[in-house]
């Protein structure tokens, strides 16, 4: 612990831009071969569209190929699952348990919810144990909501929904007065159990207990995973605060303060241009050290868990241009980042087998960085698949 007469590091925004940027792989590229490691660098893709993901790791793995990913997931190195703010991200296999039993406190606080209207607890015991029983093997949502009905000697039902403005009928079950979607109890069932996604049948996906399905299987407590969650968030956003870590993780600032103290042993504070903030002790020198030694420019495309890290974003993005990168009901731009700044928004659309990028910037860049976002549009088209490219910067 810090001493009373301890005083606190200063760094620059630039030195914390480049040492985050060096954490994510953004700074140089790693090897295709450490694939999983930098999913686990960057504590998670963020995987509501898995294409995203994919782009998302192609910025930081050299030489990178969809099939590379694809292989990954077939060979359960890495998975997908709902985890930190109940988003979807792919996570390393071997640390699955950290992902989902560090954020269950989350679940624990839907299942409270359905107390309070009236549920009792024999009934969410009884709906949860079903839900983990069946999942011995991957199964989808419908065949989900017939089991756990079969099982609890109710009838299935259905709802419209499904997010983003969606309105599929979805498999759901009965659970006292309440009726909750396959995916919405699968939530409830992450209080108790691991539970991950399985192989697609053609669109559709499955879902499997996590100690069934992955290699080795290796659980630990929820303080543990709590402890270790920290620390993963520590090495790829510091510095940071208790409540950047309940923003990016999806718990409450409470908890994220009780989960923080219990680390605080090896967190010190440090002075960031006048922003109070904490980093591990042992990542100290490394802050203190870091620089940029040239411009590195990345294109970063929808939901960049870089761009989620934290509460406050000005150290990213102005303020007057805020709302072009978070945008309304949870989206995320694409982005051009600059030494860890974001410099423009770009979209890309496909043409036979020429991808089009279409970049919006938000005041003038110079000549390299466009030389950069050239670079990193021709290396996109040949991840995609394409064969040529057309940048258009305006």
């Amino acid at each position: 612990m810090p001493t009373r007469n301890y005083i606190s590091p200063s760094v620059t925004w630039n030195q914390v831009a480049a040492f985050r940027l060096a954490r994510h792989h953004l700074l140089e590229r790693a090897p295709a071969k450490a694939l999983v490691s930098v999913v686990d660098d960057m504590a998670g893709a963020q995987a509501q569209l898995l294409s995203a993901a994919q782009a998302s790791l192609w910025s930081r793995v050299c030489d990178l190929e969809i099939a590379h990913i694809e292989r990954a997931l077939d060979q359960r190195a890495i998975v997908k699952v709902g985890c930190m703010r109940r988003t979807l991200f792919l996570v390393p296999s071997e640390h699955l348990a950290v992902f989902v039993r560090g954020t269950a406190r989350r679940a624990e606080k839907e299942i409270n919810w359905a107390r309070r209207k009236g549920v009792p607890d024999h009934v969410l015991d009884a709906v949860i144990e079903a839900a983990l029983s069946i999942l011995d093997e991957p199964l989808t949502r419908s065949e989900i909501a017939e089991r756990i009905s079969q099982k609890l000697s109710v009838r299935t039902r259905f709802v419209y929904g499904g997010g983003w403005g969606s309105n599929q009928k979805l498999a759901a079950v009965p659970v006292g007065k309440l009726t909750y979607p396959v995916v919405s109890l699968l939530h409830l069932a992450a209080a108790r159990g691991v539970i991950c996604y399985g192989p697609s049948r053609g669109n559709e996906p499955t879902f499997v207990r996590a100690d069934v399905w992955i290699p080795h299987w290796k659980d630990v407590s929820q303080e543990q995973a709590e402890n270790l969650l920290l620390r993963r968030y520590l090495r790829a956003y510091s510095p940071a605060t208790a409540a950047d870590f309940a923003r990016w993780a999806g718990l409450t600032l409470t908890d994220a303060r009780g989960i923080w103290a219990r680390q605080q042993a090896d967190i010190v504070p440090v002075d960031v241009d006048g922003w109070n903030a904490e980093v591990l002790r042992d990542d100290l020198d490394e802050l203190t050290q870091a620089k940029f030694d040239q411009t590195h420019v990345r294109l970063l495309p929808y939901f960049d868990t870089f761009l989620l890290g934290h509460e406050e974003r000005t150290h990213l993005i102005a303020r007057e241009h805020h709302a072009r990168v978070y945008r309304a009901q949870g989206w995320i731009a694409p982005v051009v980042l600059v030494n860890g700044r974001v410099v423009a928004v770009w979209e890309q659309t496909r043409e036979r087998d020429c991808i089009h990028i279409k970049v919006k910037k938000f005041g003038s860049i110079s000549r390299r960085v466009v030389v950069g976002i050239r670079e990193e549009a021709q290396d996109l088209a040949r991840f995609l698949g394409a064969s040529d490219m057309k940048v258009q910067i305006e």
